[in-house]
């Protein structure tokens, strides 16, 4: 005999009995467990599938003759000796009870289709010794057994339906068992259902290490292709998850094939500053002569917290975001695994500010995060690696072109002529006419041409507009309208010190960063600054600098250091007079997002050389 028959027969023989011991006005207790004597050697899973199905046959056939017996002459006969038209033929009057009777039916399937999953989870997340499927194991046997004697009840019911027809009293106590009984078995489910999310959470939670673990070792192994591995970040059953951001037409992972990889890594509040920085970069890539857009290419991956409910405003906000990236962005964020997240976080170190992680053609981590580069050099930072980097440093000195770099065109043109050049900030607008006055002063008098240009502060906001507005109006000095390009200079200039750091370089090491880090200390102070250097002339490159009442002092006192400038030149002069002028001890103080992801543990003062004590700073904004 085939297992279908053996069931079909096993399903016949409970059939019979549960219809032959209601029908002979057994208590339901006592059939349900001659049903379990029966079914000794069958797991609680099959018990209550098995008595399920024998309910189905004896169910299907009632409703079965109630629907064919106006139509089928032989359905009509077999009706009329089981009295089912007198049944429907006064419906209104039995609905109560035969509703009640589908409630039960339908919690009785709910909690069958619980102690089938209990028993279908897949052992290899999760087993039986563990006590979280142990305690919701427990409660299986309680459940099978109010699952059959619901059975067992039901077909009571519908036997006592049919056996005496319209004649019998409908009473309401009948419909009240059955609503009492389908209320006990809804518990049962609700606390069943509770129990299997645990387990699925702990299931979900073993899978999370495990695609962890395999992301750890497909990064630490050599690859042939960048396939695996991109496969392993876009896991999804979708075979385009990705949008080409020009033909908004959906793509999938093969076209970054042997290329490399820029990920875009971001929440939903990446900045529109930010996305159009990186999209004048990302069109001048690909109008490159050395024809660069067929060797990398950009994805942005959100980051969302799976742990918010997804609703339709960030599915908007995310939409929004979409339409304006040329680069390829995942058709849906939910494509990416909460242990690809996960990895992001602990071993990319991102935690808000966007980064630009880049593979290689082989899938291999060329730079934990080249977005420092793409922000210092642009595109000529190509291919975006940790070696690149370092190459385009070795290149580099402390001088104004590198603080200014593609800024400015005017700026540029000035430096190529050898003018003297005045950066400064801050938000005081009687310092700024103070200071720009007496510079000025002394630019006539020591007969230098120099040009002063307003950069604001970093995060530009209200009072950088208006003291923009206001310097224009005064002719106080060139000013920079927009606050994009403010607030890209201020970005760059963060940019270069995360790079170093990035690097492993340090203050006691690198002169560079030491004096990035003065001058990013100058914008967390309330009062201005500046920095003077001349342009490009052969000459050595010298930059004085100070914050704001040093620099305003010195111009003030240029009787007392002019003599010097014949000899040495303006700006070795000016620096000679800081030097001599310099307060006992001054430090600054440095103050640096919380959402950079990985900096350096400890951070030398420029000023001293002694590490900087760390504080915790929470700011709404700096207006």
């Amino acid at each position: 005999m085939g297992i279908l028959e053996a069931l079909a027969d096993t399903v016949h023989r409970i059939s019979c009995e549960i219809s032959c011991k209601c029908s002979a006005g057994v208590d339901a207790h006592s059939t349900t467990m001659s049903l379990f004597t029966m079914l000794s050697s069958y797991s609680w899973d099959a018990k209550v599938v098995l008595a399920l199905a024998a309910f189905a046959v004896n169910y299907g056939e009632f409703w079965l003759l109630a629907q064919l017996y106006p139509t089928n002459q032989l359905a009509k006969s077999i009706s009329l000796l089981k009295q089912v038209p007198d049944l429907f033929e006064h419906n209104q009057a039995w609905k109560p009870r035969l509703d009640a009777l589908n409630n039960l039916i339908s919690a009785v399937v709910d909690v069958t289709k619980c102690i089938v999953e209990l028993k279908e989870l897949p052992p290899q997340y999760i087993t039986s010794d563990e006590s979280i499927l142990s305690k919701a194991t427990a409660h299986v046997p309680t459940a099978a057994y109010w699952t059959i004697r619901s059975i067992v009840t039901a077909v009571s019911q519908i036997i006592s339906l049919i056996g005496y027809g319209f004649e019998f009293t409908v009473s309401t106590m009948e419909a009240w068992e059955l609503s009492s009984l389908a209320h006990k078995v809804r518990n049962i489910h609700e606390h069943l259902t509770q129990q299997l999310a645990l387990c699925y959470k702990h299931i979900d939670e073993r899978k999370h290490v495990e695609t962890y673990q395999m992301l750890v070792r497909l990064f630490e192994t050599s690859q042939i292709d960048n396939m695996k591995i991109l496969r392993a970040l876009f896991y999804t059953k979708d075979d385009y998850p990705l949008v080409d951001g020009i033909t908004r037409k959906r793509v999938g992972i093969e076209v970054l094939r042997r290329k490399s990889v820029l990920l875009l890594i971001s929440d939903l509040d990446i900045s529109q500053e930010e996305l159009s920085v990186l999209e004048q970069m990302y069109r001048d890539a690909r109008q490159h002569p050395s024809r660069l857009e067929n060797q990398f290419e950009v994805v942005w991956i959100p980051v969302i917290d799976k742990s918010v409910p997804w609703t339709e405003l960030m599915q908007k906000k995310y939409e929004d975001l979409q339409a304006n990236m040329q680069w390829y962005t995942l058709y849906q964020p939910s494509a990416i695994d909460p242990a690809v997240i996960k990895y992001i976080k602990e071993v990319w170190h991102f935690v808000k500010k966007p980064m630009l992680v880049v593979l290689d053609p082989q899938g291999k981590v060329a730079s934990p995060n080249a977005l420092h580069m793409m922000w210092i050099w642009g595109i000529a930072a190509f291919p975006f690696t940790s070696a690149r980097e370092e190459a385009l440093w070795r290149e580099e000195s402390w001088r104004l072109e590198l603080l200014v770099d593609g800024m400015d065109s005017d700026l540029l043109k000035w430096i190529g002529e050898g003018r003297f050049i005045c950066l400064y900030g801050g938000e005081d607008i009687k310092w700024i006419r103070d200071f720009t006055t007496a510079a000025r002063a002394v630019a006539r008098t020591a007969n230098i041409p120099l040009e002063m240009v307003y950069v604001g502060k970093s995060k530009p906001g209200e009072k950088v507009r208006k003291n923009i507005n206001v310097i224009i109006a005064e002719n106080l000095s060139h000013s920079w309208t927009d606050l994009t390009s403010i607030w890209f200079f201020w970005v760059r200039l963060e940019s270069m010190m995360y790079s170093k750091m990035q690097l492993g370089k340090t203050v006691e090491n690198d002169q560079i960063l030491q004096e990035l880090i003065r001058m990013l200390g100058y914008d967390n102070n309330n009062q201005g600054w500046a920095v003077i250097s001349k342009g490009a002339t052969g000459e050595p490159h010298h930059l004085a600098k100070g914050n704001g009442e040093v620099m305003l002092s010195a111009f003030n006192k240029y009787d007392t250091w002019k003599v010097s400038v014949e000899t040495k030149g303006f700006v070795p002069a000016l620096n000679d007079h800081l030097e001599n002028n310099k307060a006992p001890h001054h430090c600054t103080h440095l103050k640096l997002p919380g959402s950079v992801g990985k900096i350096a543990e400890t951070v030398v003062c420029a000023e001293c050389g002694r590490p900087m004590e760390k504080f915790i700073l929470y700011e709404c904004c700096n207006d």
